[in-house]
């Protein structure tokens, strides 16, 4: 009897211990998921105030390092006045215009760099020191490896608009947003894998119709990245009708059809309208169906504020069209895309529940 009370103290000191290290891993997580935001939000500003090609070259390293000095201000001007952006619509602009697009470019790159060093450092701290779970290792070291993919697909995404065009590609632009928002997704739900729940996780339908509303987030968010890269948004600003009506015409005119979807601003518009009507439509369904099958509880209720959100998502995407995309309502529409996956993500995971402790995996065992 006393050895099996050692036993057992032994595991509730160690399970304390599992509890403790999981609420530093959890603020760790949440501080990325704060600067992986602004990464988002910086990128779109970037994007809106064509500042994504005043950086014309990937220098991971010495990159971090702003021009200083006259001499080097204009090394950095005269590369810019090379490409064709510069050439077919800013031909003539000062030193102190082209430092206005270039600070925001700088920007993005440095925070970017940055939450790098900010999941590396404390990632080998945890790990190095037996704080890090065996399931997080892989999870973790998988999430690292996107964020280094991303920094090349960001190259990728700038290359395209040296050469032959006045902005980048859009279809590098919405690869380049969306694998942010499955990073920063990755984080979330881990983060929310390490959380302390009071409720048991829901059935398995209510688990599927969260994680099936993640995916339909995603497919929204690439749309809405369509609509930037092509800046549809600035044309037909009428709604609900678009067009003068509910369908538009000459959706078509490019063959093979299926590049409308890709590279016609009236089809691309109009289908990431439509997608919209359906995301709400769905999260409305999904609350209903979480309060008929989880009555009373947190499942519940938070279905129903993820449908608020969307319908609030949904007004500030109207206004932002209503008023021909100003920068703050641009950015504010793209922000709180970034708040809905979030939410919508952790609410999945909620669903599911934490992570089972490793120590009382052991103990079952």
């Amino acid at each position: 009897m006393a050895a099996q009370t050692i036993s057992e103290g032994t595991i509730a000191s160690v399970q304390d211990r599992e509890a403790r290290n999981r609420q530093f891993i959890r603020i760790w997580l949440y501080l990325v998921l704060v600067v992986l935001a602004a990464i988002v939000i910086v990128g779109g500003a970037t994007r809106m105030t064509g500042s994504g090609l005043s950086i014309t070259e990937w220098k991971p390293i010495h990159g971090v390092i702003p021009p200083i000095g006259q001499a080097e201000w204009m090394e950095e001007f005269d590369k810019y006045r090379q490409i064709p952006q510069y050439e077919q619509l800013n031909k003539g602009m000062s030193l102190s215009e082209f430092k206005q697009i270039f600070w925001w470019e700088w920007a993005h790159r440095v925070l970017a760099r940055g939450v790098g060093f900010l999941v590396a450092l404390p990632l080998a701290f945890f790990w190095l020191t037996g704080r890090l779970e065996r399931r997080l290792k892989p999870r973790m070291v998988g999430i690292l490896a996107l964020g280094g993919l991303q920094g090349a697909v960001g190259w990728w995404m700038v290359a395209s608009g040296l050469v032959d065009r006045v902005d980048v590609s859009q279809y590098r632009l919405a690869t380049h947003l969306t694998l942010a928002c499955i990073i920063f997704a990755a984080v979330m739900y881990v983060a929310r894998g390490l959380a302390v729940y009071s409720e048991a996780p829901a059935n398995r339908r209510v688990q599927r119709f969260a994680g099936w509303f993640v995916l339909l987030v995603f497919i929204q968010i690439y749309l809405g990245a369509l609509v930037a890269g092509l800046d549809a948004g600035l044309s037909y600003n009428t709604w609900p009708l678009m067009d003068g009506a509910v369908i538009p015409g000459d959706l078509f005119p490019i063959q093979p059809i299926w590049h409308n979807f890709f590279e016609n601003p009236k089809t691309v518009q109009f289908v990431h309208r439509l997608f919209a009507y359906f995301v709400f439509v769905v999260a409305i369904w999904q609350a209903m169906t979480s309060m008929r099958q989880c009555p009373g509880t947190t499942h519940a209720r938070r279905a129903v504020l993820l449908a608020v959100l969307v319908a609030l998502q949904a007004a500030i995407g109207i206004s932002t069209l209503l008023m021909h995309v100003p920068i703050s309502l641009g950015l504010l529409h793209q922000g709180f895309a970034i708040v809905i996956l979030g939410f919508a993500v952790a609410h999945w995971r909620a669903t599911k529940g934490a992570y089972p402790l490793e120590t009382a995996v052991v103990a079952e065992r």
